[in-house]
């Protein structure tokens, strides 16, 4: 460990979804604007090698960093809040640790000891930690734990922690984040599910520095001297953490219980300066909005688990946008099946200020979404497609204008007579292997815009990067006759090869793009995606009219 850096760990405890990212950045974030180099790190304790082969309704957004790493939803977080670019060192899994020991004990880095759960997986753990340290040249690494204390999984992560505190312990804080229930008969907050996670801490030899009170409501002076007593700590380090506006008002709310200072403090640091005025300011300004933009979001992955955590970051794109051009957005989730089922119901979409389609992978619904694409072309609906949103689009087009009937993308129908869509050149060996896993094009990647284009008006550039996740592509074979029939490819690789961007003139429609890639990941609270705002812009345009 640097002597210099410091290290500051954040745990859950009693339920999962505490709220532990938005804690984590908020911390980055406060730091951070104490002029403070920080970087944020998320741990996560499945045996999966990344994010990437688990469904979205299962665990949430795969988070697609500048590298091409495959990641946890939290990581689009801390970009939006920290404004750092996340990337492989940002992210580790128990899969990853395991991989890593599996293969050096294979290549005798050992040297022929035995290679053991305890100390060697910890130590994996810890070179991990450290190396994300030293690539960010960060004064602060803030490490999120995924669970909660007391599950087995997470035991050897907080040993590793443990290890790093026993060696230097005036470098690294625990901050526990624990739920404080309000049972209805009872009306008051009870804090004996803190205390248990506490002990579960102290049962790896650890005990928290800080206790982050997530609540409904601000958590009670008689609360805060509870947990202050079991914990050992004094009342400061008891910070409460009551349900919020927006997630923006997190490092706002935190400062006010001077959380800042009283870290650095902990942590023998001096404020260099404090200035949270531009955060604060959009904070502010979020609650005073009362026009709305009422947002059609049509997707089909809206079981299992909440449509916000599945499309987290195209939300909070959404949000950026309307939120700059002093809106708020209304968002309505729209299952796609029921267009395949009954397209009458296709007229439901006249009362929507704008349409997303967002990413996805497989037949199931497609169908639907085509039809969205083509009733949004025919009616004048802003129509802004991410990545598959953009194949659909293009597939939607080949049928409607150039009348290729069953045209398709080869993933959904191998055999379709018209492939406007079809499996990158790349990728052909990697399917047919099952070789899924983080093989898809992946990361950022350069493109070059047509001059006076939609998209083109929108960057005020002419040259741009943006991250992608995909495996298919605009088939080369129809790009001329899509062309011709009026459909523009804005936006190119540098070699010309891969469609990037399709789009309608503005004469021709008030805004219809799709995009290749995703751009959800690179908007930020206080400087919104440029299509995304360029979409927005249409959608209110609409709403007057």
């Amino acid at each position: 460990m640097s002597k210099s850096a410091k290290y500051i760990f954040v745990v859950g405890g009693v339920m999962s979804s505490v709220g532990k990212g938005i804690a984590a950045s908020s911390i980055g974030k406060i730091l951070q604007s104490r002029g403070y180099r920080v970087a944020n790190l998320k741990a996560d304790m499945y045996v999966n090698i990344d994010a990437g082969t688990i469904r979205p309704a299962e665990h949430g957004e795969v988070f697609v960093g500048e590298d091409g790493i495959e990641a946890d939803q939290d990581l689009g977080n801390y970009e939006r809040f920290t404004n750092q670019t996340s990337a492989r060192d940002n992210y580790i899994t128990t899969g990853q640790i395991y991989a890593e020991v599996i293969k050096r004990e294979r290549n005798l880095e050992y040297e022929g000891e035995d290679v053991e759960v305890y100390p060697d997986i910890p130590k994996e753990i810890i070179r991990r930690i450290e190396a994300c340290q030293k690539k960010n040249q960060s004064e602060v690494t803030v490490i999120e734990y995924g669970g909660t204390v007391g599950e087995y999984q997470l035991l050897p992560f907080l040993e590793a922690a443990r290890m790093m505190k026993s060696k230097n312990p005036e470098d690294v804080l625990f901050v526990l984040i624990s739920y404080l229930p309000t049972p209805a008969l009872l009306g008051e907050q009870k804090s004996k599910p803190t205390q248990r996670s506490v002990i579960d801490l102290h049962s790896v030899g650890l005990n928290p520095d800080f206790v982050i009170c997530r609540a409904d409501k601000p958590a009670t002076l008689d609360i805060k001297k509870t947990i202050s007593n079991v914990c050992s700590l004094p009342i400061e380090r008891i910070i409460s953490a009551p349900d919020i506006y927006s997630i923006y008002d997190a490092p706002v709310n935190f400062e006010k219980e001077n959380l800042g200072a009283v870290l650095l403090k902990a942590m023998g640091l001096s404020t260099r300066k404090k200035d949270l005025a531009d955060w604060t300011a959009l904070a502010a300004k979020i609650k005073k909005i009362d026009k709305e933009v009422q947002i059609g979001i049509v997707g089909k992955y809206f079981n299992f688990k909440s449509c916000k955590d599945t499309y987290i970051s195209v939300i909070e794109s959404i949000n950026h946008a309307s939120w700059a051009e002093n809106h708020k957005p209304k968002i309505f989730w729209l299952d796609s099946e029921r267009y395949e089922k009954d397209p009458a119901q296709l007229k439901e979409l006249d009362e929507l200020d704008g349409i997303i389609v967002p990413g996805g992978f497989g037949k199931r619904g497609t169908e639907g979404m085509i039809l969205v694409a083509d009733y949004a072309r025919r009616k004048n609906i802003p129509y802004f497609g991410l990545c598959f949103g953009m194949q659909l689009l293009t597939i939607a087009y080949a049928r409607s204008v150039l009348k290729f009937d069953g045209a398709n993308s080869t993933e959904m129908d191998p055999e379709t007579k018209y492939p406007v869509i079809a499996t990158m050149a790349d990728q052909v060996e990697k399917i047919k292997n099952k070789n899924y896993g983080a093989t898809m094009r992946l990361g950022a990647y350069p493109a070059k815009l047509s001059e006076g284009s939609v998209a083109h008006v929108a960057y005020d550039v002419a040259e741009i990067s943006e991250r992608h996740r995909h495996r298919y592509e605009v088939n080369p074979k129809y790009i001329l006759e899509l062309e011709k029939a009026g459909l523009v490819f804005s936006g190119r690789s540098p070699d010309g090869i891969l469609m990037e961007i399709a789009e309608l003139p503005k004469n021709v429609h008030p805004f219809y793009l799709g995009t290749q890639f995703h751009p959800e990941f690179k908007s930020r609270p206080l400087s919104p995606h440029p299509l995304f705002l360029a979409f927005i812009k249409a959608c209110i345009s609409k709403a007057k009219k």
